[in-house]
């Protein structure tokens, strides 16, 4: 094996940032995190909660609200709008005598 090549190896572990468990691995990155792990995963816990650690659900409600607001103001606008009653062409070539 060849001196002075290899990244250096850390015997740090893998943090889950939202339960707080560590895992004793080794590896060429230090200091790794994750989001959510085995042991707080709704998926292998059986609970049924969300985990919103980015703001995903806000953001999601946020742009829901958003188009739905968009929507009612649309549909205030088409029944504002009074439809233009259709001009029978007969009554527009003869005149009301048509009938």
């Amino acid at each position: 094996m060849k001196q002075g090549i290899h990244p250096k190896y850390h015997m740090e572990g893998i943090v889950c940032t939202t339960c707080g468990t560590n895992w004793q691995i080794g590896s060429t990155r230090p200091g790794m995190r994750v989001e959510i792990c085995a042991n707080c995963h709704p998926f292998y816990t059986g609970e049924q909660r969300i985990v919103d650690t980015a703001g995903q659900v806000d953001r999601f409600m946020r742009r829901l609200s958003v188009a739905q607001q968009r929507q009612a103001t649309l549909e205030k606008r088409r029944e504002s709008r009074q439809p233009e009653p259709k001009k029978s062409l007969l009554k527009e070539i003869y005149g009301d005598d048509a009938e």
